[in-house]
């Protein structure tokens, strides 16, 4: 009786493992046949039925095989969006883009240099990262602006340029706050400058404009004292230009009490720098003496 359980249970498996084998086996004969028109229209059924995986391997083939040949504008097509569909944005921006280059007077030639530059903005990472492929997006953007003004993608095109943008304007920001968090208040006060040259229309203006006031006054703050007033007096004329522009601020009032201690710093220097010259005169006169 167990012995007849045993055989049962096997053949059973092995029937799963031949039925297993068969379809797997078909797709394989396929893969490896010279039949390129079949595995064509097998490549074409496999993409459509979103099985992507087994159609890039039909297409890895087949472009090499349709080269020069009246089919390949569609199979590269097809090839790139492939990619595309699998995630994989590095190949697929550069089919795309091998396809616009290829085929410019196709009527898809437009399309793929859209999605040229659209490869590059899905891999544009998080703002704390390298922007190398942000910048890089932008500019294929630009690319395909200039190529096709009455496009019906120009619209989205300068909405993504417009998203691309504001990643580098927060890390920009990002970054010369991170000089004043870590306490180089002078790099603070330069980034916070540049910053807001290169973004002149930044969000983050009344805040860097504000944090510029405290890295300043910290700067002159933890100088020696023959160098504070000049730089004390800095962040006097940062404020003043900061209260002057945001009357109405919601950093007013920090930003005053930064001025405040401003005026004391250099009181406070001076009085220092005034004893110092004091001891030294009498050190002068006592030696003399």
């Amino acid at each position: 009786m167990l012995k007849s359980k045993v055989l049962r249970f096997l053949g059973f498996v092995l029937l799963i493992a031949l039925t297993t084998t068969g379809c797997k086996s078909k797709f394989e004969k396929l893969r490896e046949s010279s039949d390129v028109a079949r595995k064509y229209q097998e490549a074409i059924k496999l993409y459509n039925k979103k099985d992507y995986s087994k159609a890039l391997t039909l297409f890895d083939d087949l472009v090499q095989r349709y080269r020069g040949r009246s089919e390949a504008e569609d199979l590269y097509y097809y090839y790139a969006y492939t990619n595309y569909k699998l995630k994989d944005y590095i190949s697929a921006r550069y089919h795309f883009k091998s396809f616009a280059d290829t085929y410019p007077s196709s009527p898809k030639a437009e399309e793929c240099r859209f999605m040229t530059a659209y490869c590059l903005y899905l891999d544009s990472p998080n703002y704390s990262l390298d922007q190398d492929n942000t910048y890089k997006a932008i500019e294929a953007f630009q690319l395909f602006i200039n190529l096709y003004p009455q496009s019906e993608r120009v619209a989205e095109s300068s909405k993504l340029i417009e998203s691309l943008r504001d990643k580098l304007e927060t890390k920009s920001y990002a970054n010369a706050k991170l000089f004043l968090d870590i306490g180089d208040y002078q790099a603070a006060v330069i980034a916070f400058r540049n910053s807001m040259k290169d973004f002149p229309d930044t969000k983050y203006a009344e805040e860097m404009e504000y944090l510029i006031i405290e890295a300043q006054y910290l700067y002159a703050k933890n100088s020696r004292e023959i160098k504070q007033e000049d730089r004390y007096t800095e962040a006097i004329e940062e404020y003043e230009r900061f209260a002057e522009k945001y009357p109405t601020s919601k950093y007013l009032k920090d930003a005053t009490k930064l001025k405040e201690n401003s005026v004391a710093g250099i009181e406070l220097s001076k009085k220092i720098l005034a004893s110092y010259t004091e001891s030294k005169k009498a050190a002068k006169n006592e030696q003399q003496q």
